[in-house]
């Protein structure tokens, strides 16, 4: 039988999100043990990477409304977005910057001392506010300070969680394998929070880092919780060649244009009036449409791109508000922005679909709740806005540490301990995966796994290439993949990767029936053979119930309240 350990509230993942429920639970009840567990040390989270800003109105007196804000998000979403949470993150933001703030978040300022906002893609008004570009690190910093405070808070890192362990709908604890000594252990909880992050690296070409793999989400996939949209997946306009390390928006939002090889701004074309600060589906549309009609550049690589034109900012600007950037720019391309023209291509870089949750984070598994990028309340819709993942990782990562507290206090107990599930883990993990045999190499079948997403399922996708991309991810899944060659117990690596290359299957699929589903536009999702928005038949959530034979697939209602779908124009 498994170690077991025992804790009131588990919170599965250390980024913006995990952190901030972490501290809101804390402060709500010191007599609660709480337990953050993450694969990686928390410092390495992937939220460190974020970079141009984080999205709330500060300054109503200047012309920017909550108002607004929440148009803005809506029709960013293309109407997909469900209203009332939108409007609940543009209420609730505002008081999470200064909260921030007050916990030692060193925001950039403006030349009368106010917070700095920046400009970002699709707003009618520069609410990114920001720290320097280096924001998500500073956030993350701020928070893990802040955390340190409390006595009720213990971090366990560099643990592998491997499933939800249930009973009569009710959770009653998670099993992990603590990486360090290979143990698998039964973690004990009266309420778990989800704030694993996004499914990103299922693409080759990404911003994520490299533990960014969907094992939160599928875990909750597994034990029977719906996953939510995961057919809208956004590409971010400027990844860096060869790269794809992210060129942050907060770039085009200091001015930074985007030229072809003719050297046209041709986003003039396209959203005449917003130009390079378009949402992000637009202008990274924009940029495959002028390299399909041939005015892209070679990269050195072979594969085509755009340039990114950075030049009449100036080095000053370059060097105090996107030095990130420009270090990046440096070491990975060996490029100077003040100097040269970058290199970009669009990079997927953030999944609006995660784990179907209500407007409290709350899952469909009593005593569970998701927050953040691994969630879906559906605040983004088909796209989502350039900085508002920050603030919803805030506001949702409060809400979600309430609500836990609230549960927990009331004090409901799970009838009997479920240690059948507990067993059946055991054999999936140790007999099903690490003593799993074959002559095929796990890593190449998950280079040909990112490398099938990218193909078929990327900024423009039609009928034939979704359904080859399923056809391919089905048959790399049947090849007998599950192959740990390294059988250490200490820090066994390439057992991890083959866990992580699991989930990856399972939510590879989902992705690809969903937009093989989904026979219209809309946001991120560009069909080439359905290339307009069809509100009659397709204006609805996406849910996919796990079966071991394929996906259940289900429709879930839009919930709107103040906004009629109209046609999106910038």
């Amino acid at each position: 039988m498994a170690n077991i350990i025992d804790y009131d509230l588990i919170i599965v993942g250390s980024g913006l999100a995990g952190l901030r429920a972490t501290i809101q639970a804390a402060r709500r009840n010191s007599k609660i043990r709480i337990a953050v567990i993450s694969k990686v040390q928390v410092m390495r989270s992937h939220s460190v990477s974020a970079e141009g800003g984080t999205a709330a109105v500060l300054f109503p007196d200047e012309g920017d409304s909550i108002e607004s804000h929440i148009y803005d998000t809506v029709k960013g979403s293309d109407f997909l977005a469900d209203q009332d949470a939108a409007e609940r993150l543009c209420k609730e933001m505002p008081d999470e910057i200064y909260q921030l703030e007050h916990w030692g978040m060193p925001w950039s300022r403006r030349e009368d001392g106010k917070l700095g906002q920046r400009a970002f893609g699709g707003y009618s008004f520069p609410r990114a506010t920001y720290a320097s570009d280096k924001v998500g690190f500073f956030e993350m910093q701020t928070l893990y300070d802040t955390c340190q405070k409390f006595d009720n808070i213990e971090f366990l890192n560099e643990w592998f969680v491997t499933s939800i362990i249930h009973n009569e709908k009710k959770f009653a604890g998670i099993t992990a394998i603590e990486l360090s000594n290979g143990n698998f252990y039964v973690i004990k909880g009266k309420a778990l929070i989800i704030a694993t992050g996004g499914a990103g690296r299922i693409y080759s070409f990404s911003t994520y880092g490299y533990s960014s793999t969907p094992d939160g989400i599928d875990m909750a996939y597994r034990a029977g919780l719906a996953l939510k949209d995961m057919e809208f997946v956004q590409f971010h306009p400027t990844g860096i060649m060869p790269s794809g390390i992210l060129i942050t928006e907060g770039a085009r939002g200091e001015g930074a244009y985007l030229l072809n090889k003719d050297g046209d701004r041709f986003m003039k074309k396209y959203a005449s009036k917003l130009m390079e600060l378009a949402p992000r589906d637009i202008v990274s549309r924009s940029i495959m449409t002028e390299i399909k009609e041939g005015r892209g550049f070679k990269h050195e690589t072979g594969v085509d791109c755009m340039k990114l034109d950075l030049r009449h900012v100036g080095d000053k600007i370059i060097k105090q508000k996107l030095g990130g950037i420009r270090e990046i720019s440096l070491k990975f391309s060996g490029v100077d922005p003040a100097k040269d023209l970058l290199d970009i291509r669009p990079v997927c870089h953030y999944m609006m679909g995660g784990i179907h949750t209500d407007i409290n984070g709350a899952s469909e598994l009593q005593g569970v709740w998701a927050a953040g990028e691994a969630a879906c309340v559906s605040i983004h819709g088909s796209n989502r806005l350039g900085a508002n993942s920050t603030s919803e990782c805030l506001v949702w990562g409060k809400i979600t540490g309430d609500e836990a507290v609230n549960y927990i206090e009331k004090g409901s107990s799970v009838a009997s301990f479920p240690t059948d599930l507990v067993n059946a883990e055991e054999k999936r993990i140790y007999d099903g995966i690490f003593r799993g045999k074959g002559q095929v190499n796990p890593y190449e079948v998950r280079q040909k796994l990112t490398d099938t997403l990218n193909d078929k399922a990327y900024v423009y996708r039609n009928q034939t290439d979704l359904l080859e991309g399923l056809k391919k991810v089905r048959e790399l899944k049947a090849m007998t993949w599950k192959h740990v060659d390294d059988q250490a117990k200490e820090y066994n690596t390439n057992f991890s990767n083959v866990m992580e290359l699991d989930s990856m299957f399972r939510v590879a699929e989902v992705v690809l029936i969903g937009a093989i589903n989904r026979k219209e536009s809309r946001g991120s999702h560009a069909r080439t053979d359905f290339p307009k928005r069809d509100d009659k038949k397709f204006l609805h959530h996406t849910l996919a119930y796990y079966d071991p034979e394929e996906p259940i697939m289900k429709k879930h209602p839009v919930t709107i309240t103040n906004y009629k779908p109209v046609e999106r124009k910038y």
